[in-house]
């Protein structure tokens, strides 16, 4: 039993690196740290407790961890110091001894963080509790929007793909998810609590239902009869998983939004063979021109990963232009990164830092151009807006249903309401479509 006394008047902040699904499981932790009666800190508040929500994607993202580990006892000292996520899970006893970390709990341990604080008495060395990858089946539940709009639903966790150049499997563990049944409890509480949107989160989440018997088809027409929850989105899923019938259905759904993020990863059939993907770039082109058939109006944002080894610069250029033909409307762009005990260190053929700047760039480019043409094929028009609280002193903003970013005058009567509107052109950066005009308030 929790003694909930000793956190009375206690104040903690919270960092999160990675992902999507961080971000949504670090707000389910401020909630039940809330709930125990730790409040958040305000900025320049000192803090009692330091929530670290890490990732280990790249070499760049474990050196952010350490770095905001560092910043935090700096800025918060006598602080009691959790890390938890991603990298914690592979590499416990390193960040255990990083000066000031208190604790250290692996993937399967991110719901017990209350249960670690103890009396909030400082270690004299970190202590770090994580079982190996293989052995965790404890799925976490989250369906949090921490300071948003949205809501963030996890329903899957783990991955079972193995792809030579990540460690995602050895940090999330196998693929594993909840019931049907528990997740359109969860949505409905996101309804009573006055949400929206939903956007679907996981690892690998077309790979639903290994754990229960169910799939991700049956997932998604239960959601979709949820009440009060008016749009869904998915946050991605791999080219092989989203099935025609997947495609088919959200087009013909209440409630799923023409938005779709698929990774590619790479643009060459070489490439995707080193990197054992379970597609060829034939498969992926009629995959999209399916979604496009579907869609018309669809915004699908598309995963790249340049440098890679074997990736040699004819191979990159045969990438490129496989990706410009595809109509897309956006790229992630990610530069490869060297990961401990993945089989990619034993491919042959290195790409140097330069060299991967350089290409990067090109995609960044390529990504800008694609995705100011699909803006441009907007302005004009009318279209739904789900406006989002919006940060003191700037413009609100939020998101049509093709994932539009529209920019609006700040009014605080249209935070959380679907709007139609007007879209205008461009704002200054092109980050964004101005609102015209407001038609109706929904």
């Amino acid at each position: 039993m929790i003694d909930k006394t000793i956190f009375k008047d206690k104040k903690a902040v919270y960092y999160t690196l990675g992902c999507k699904l961080n971000f949504s499981e670090t707000a389910t932790i401020e909630r039940t740290l809330q709930e125990a009666g730790i409040r958040t800190a305000r900025r320049g508040e000192h803090a009692d407790i330091c929530i670290v929500n890490s990732c280990a994607v790249t070499q760049e993202a474990e050196k952010k961890c350490r770095q905001a580990i560092h910043k935090l006892v700096r800025t918060h000292p006598g602080a009691y110091v959790v890390v938890t996520g991603c990298y914690a899970q592979l590499s416990p006893q390193k960040l255990a001894q990083e000066l000031g970390v208190d604790v250290v709990l692996g993937i399967d341990r991110k719901g017990e963080i209350l249960q670690h604080l103890g009396n909030l008495d400082k270690k004299n060395e970190g202590e770090w509790y994580a079982q190996p990858s293989k052995d965790v089946r404890t799925f976490v539940p989250s369906c949090s929007r921490g300071d948003r709009t949205r809501y963030f639903l996890k329903v899957q966790d783990g991955c079972d793909y193995f792809c030579t150049y990540c460690t995602i499997p050895f940090a999330r563990g196998r693929s594993r998810n909840p019931s049907v049944e528990s997740l359109v409890a969860q949505a409905r509480m996101a309804a009573d609590e006055g949400g929206k949107e939903i956007v679907i989160t996981g690892v690998n989440i077309g790979d639903f239902g290994k754990s229960t018997g169910e799939s991700f088809i049956s997932l998604i027409k239960a959601l979709d009869g949820v009440e009060g929850i008016e749009r869904y989105r998915i946050s991605s899923i791999e080219p092989n998983l989203i099935t025609d019938e997947i495609i088919e259905y959200m087009a013909h759904s209440r409630s799923f939004m023409p938005h779709l993020h698929i990774p590619l990863q790479a643009g060459s059939d070489h490439v995707l063979k080193l990197m054992h993907r379970r597609y060829d770039t034939s498969f992926f082109a009629q995959k999209i021109a399916t979604v496009r058939r579907v869609f018309p109006d669809a915004f699908i944002g598309v995963d790249v990963i340049v440098g890679t080894r074997g990736e040699t610069e004819e191979l990159f250029e045969e990438a490129y232009n496989f990706i410009k033909s595809l109509d897309i409307s956006q790229l992630h762009v990610f530069s490869y990164s060297e990961r401990p005990g993945t089989r990619a260190l034993n491919i042959e053929g290195k790409v140097s830092p330069a060299e991967k700047h350089r290409r990067s760039q090109m995609l960044i480019s390529l990504s800008e151009e694609k995705r100011i043409s699909f803006y441009e094929r907007h302005i004009g028009r009318e279209a739904i807006v789900l406006f989002e609280k919006p940060r003191p002193g700037i413009t609100m903003s939020g998101f049509t249903e093709n994932y539009i970013r529209a920019e609006y005058k700040n009014e605080k009567s249209l935070v959380n309401r679907l709007v139609k509107v007007r879209l205008g052109d461009f704002n200054d950066d092109k980050s964004a479509l101005t609102v015209d005009e407001i038609l109706e308030v929904l």
